[in-house]
């Protein structure tokens, strides 16, 4: 593995091969490995990688129309899948049964679906579409997630080929030259930027995932090479210069972007500059440039297995906690970064090398593109396969499962802490748990922003004179199947005033999902309490998510407006927060299943919140009811209660059981709208 600088001194200035570029591969897989394993903050790799790829396409495709005036398509598809198909699709099949060995086998029935997704490039239109936040630390992400990259990749080479074809007919046909190209490459850069730039504040996961937000770091690089000739002409000393100042941009800007960077946004703009300034300056091959440093035998061969190191350290990464059974440690960061390492080299001579120089593959392009169909089409039939496999259940399932009571009172609660080692959960019912996210009421999601009456908003007695709201966040919708069964019990009209994530009490929230403050929260707000006031209800009952960033004067300029109506006001106190899924806690194969019952000390938190809103309420007239005794007893919070799981995933209860605590609200409404 030797320099592969020519050391002729009338080299050509542009180059088949450039080292610079093989080396700045490496670093930006470095980049990505580190900063996703947690071992350097340092953002942009990604980004640099579709420099790159567009760089290097755009090479090809402008050499092949200069020399033919077309481009062969047979020919650029049979070389990205030969390039790309084989390692994905191992990926793809290795990942799916790892999940099967180690994941929850609810989380592992979500994998296969993003499997899937990424099987057919098309994962980063899923992510975008489930609101994904590509650096949520809450056990949500999938092992596939980092096919997003790879998906914009594919659809580009997909549509790459055509429209620069299109386009540089029409510019020799008008032009005589490549001006036309250059234009709408440009555009398509200046487009592709405002609308990724635009869309990071009112729908961030759009904004990072989507193809047509990303794709003009691609096209990007795609000009550099309609520019390379002239860029190629520089003063090698200038050169030079523009390759360093590419490297420190690169460096820099990477480094400056955090985790709570609003992305893409105008943030990646730097790393992807850096990137293009290294490679526009490596045209003119400088003789001291930064190819000095990016041209060695480590970087070399770590950018020719960067490909399977990027495939293999993600989902190691999110599966490495399940393999050995402890907390993720500071240690085990650099044991998957290794060890996705080697696995990328084994995969790299193994099965990538085989594909890429098999001469008949070479030779015959639509043998290689059926090839590369045949690996694709493999990996999506088995994850369609796996989406039908019965999901391995704890056998602690297997035993007999107790009556679908529910809640019955505090007796059932303590029976259920009894039976924390052995909870009495038909099969049914466990697999059900995960979508059973109750089924009354309406929410608004993160985007909206004022509040609107709408048709299933109205649960309860709907004939009823007599109205209650129900006023919240998802922790007050969590309770709808309570309050409809409530309703009607009572014969009361119940509307259901809530916001995915938006607190009633008044205070500023920032949501990492999003990336900045939430706004329409806020909006959503004013409009939502001035609704309730206009309608006067005869009751509203309030309930929200504790958070650590409640203020007393929120919390009181809430109450005062809800007290100022006039209606009798009703506070429920945050329910447990289990640290964990309960679903894949009880499905997960143990012999400790107890360990999915939650300690009250812990499932109880942020105390001294709950105490404050508790006070504030109670200091507006609100009647306080402690809904603890309905979840807790003996300091433990059981998973499981009167045959229902209690909670869907690691902070909602189920419908099921929240249908069941209707007879636990039932005295205290019954007394407040009997008065």
């Amino acid at each position: 593995m030797t320099s592969h600088r020519s050391k002729a001194a009338n080299a050509e200035r542009l180059r088949k091969y450039r080292p610079d570029i093989q080396g700045l591969r490496a670093v930006a897989i470095m980049m990505v490995v580190a900063m996703h394993c947690g071992i350097l903050d340092i953002h942009g790799g990604v980004d640099v990688s579709f420099v790159l790829s567009g760089f290097l396409i755009g090479s090809q495709l402008l050499a092949e129309i200069d020399k033919t005036g077309k481009v062969s398509l047979s020919k650029f598809w049979a070389r990205r899948f030969r390039r790309l198909a084989p390692g994905a699709a191992v990926t793809i099949v290795a990942v799916g049964v790892l999940s099967w060995i180690y994941a929850s086998p609810f989380r592992f029935r979500e994998y296969m679906d993003d499997g899937l997704a990424a099987s057919v490039s098309l994962i980063n239109w899923r992510l975008a579409e489930n609101g994904t936040d590509y650096f949520a630390n809450d056990g949500s992400q999938s092992p596939y997630q980092h096919f997003w990259s790879l998906g914009i990749e594919e659809q580009f080479y997909l549509a790459a080929p055509i429209v620069l074809v299109a386009v540089a007919w029409l510019s020799r046909l008008i032009f005589r030259n490549r001006v036309l190209v250059g234009l709408v490459l440009m555009g398509a850069v200046g487009g592709s930027f405002y609308l990724g730039y635009s869309l990071t504040t009112p729908n961030q996961p759009l904004a990072y995932f989507g193809t047509h937000t990303r794709i003009w770091e691609l096209t990007f690089g795609v000009l550099l090479a309609l520019w390379a000739p002239f860029l190629s002409r520089m003063p090698r000393g200038l050169a030079a210069a523009v390759s360093w100042l590419g490297l420190g941009t690169l460096l820099v800007t990477g480094m400056l972007i955090t985790e709570n960077t609003p992305l893409p946004g105008y943030a990646v703009a730097g790393p992807v500059l850096g990137a293009w300034l290294i490679i526009a300056g490596g045209c003119a091959n400088p003789g001291f440039g930064a190819e000095k440093l990016l041209d060695n035998p480590v970087f070399d061969f770590i950018g020719k297995v960067s490909y399977g190191w990027y495939l293999w350290h993600w989902p190691l990464l999110i599966l490495w906690p399940h393999i050995i059974g402890w907390e993720f440690g500071y240690s085990d960061r650099f044991r998957v970064a290794v060890l996705s390492f080697l696995l990328a080299i084994v995969m790299h001579f193994i099965v990538e090398k085989r594909f890429r120089e098999n001469v008949k593959l070479v030779v015959r392009p639509w043998l290689g593109i059926l090839t590369g169909g045949a690996l694709t089409g493999t990996a999506a039939v088995a994850m369609v396969v796996a989406l039908q496999v019965p999901l391995n259940l704890s056998i602690g399932t297997a035993g007999t499962a107790a009556a679908l009571t529910g809640f019955n009172g505090t007796e059932s609660v303590e029976k259920a802490v009894s039976e924390r080692s052995d909870p009495k959960v038909s099969r049914s019912v466990l697999l059900n748990s995960p979508e059973d996210r109750g089924d009354h009421g309406c929410i608004d999601q993160l985007l909206v922003s004022s509040w609107t009456l709408h048709d299933d908003c109205v649960i309860g007695d709907k004939e009823s004179d007599r109205t209650l709201v129900l006023l919240g966040d998802s922790h007050a919708y969590q309770w709808g199947n309570a309050f409809d069964a409530l309703g009607r019990k009572l014969h009361v009209k119940v509307i259901t005033v809530i916001k995915s994530g938006c607190s009633p009490e008044v205070y500023q929230i920032t949501r990492e999902d999003l990336g900045r403050e939430y706004t329409e929260c806020t909006s959503w707000r004013k409009s939502a309490l001035a609704y309730i006031k206009k309608l006067r209800p005869d009751v509203i009952a309030v309930a929200n998510r504790v958070q650590f960033n409640t203020v007393r004067e929120g919390a009181e300029d809430t109450f005062k407006k809800l007290e100022a109506t006039g209606s009798d006001l009703i506070y429920l106190t945050d329910t447990p927060k289990p640290t964990f899924s309960v679903p894949d806690c009880l499905a997960e194969e143990s012999d400790a299943l107890s360990s999915c019952t939650l300690k009250a000390e812990t499932a109880v938190d942020l105390p001294e919140f709950r105490k404050l809103e508790r006070e504030v309420a109670e200091e507006h007239g609100a009647t306080v009811i402690n809904t603890l005794p309905a979840f807790c007893a003996d300091g433990y919070c059981p998973a499981v209660i009167g045959g229902h799981v209690v909670y869907w995933d690691n902070s909602h209860m189920t419908g099921g059981y929240a249908k069941s605590l209707e007879s636990f609200l039932e005295p205290t409404f019954k007394k407040i709208l009997a008065d």
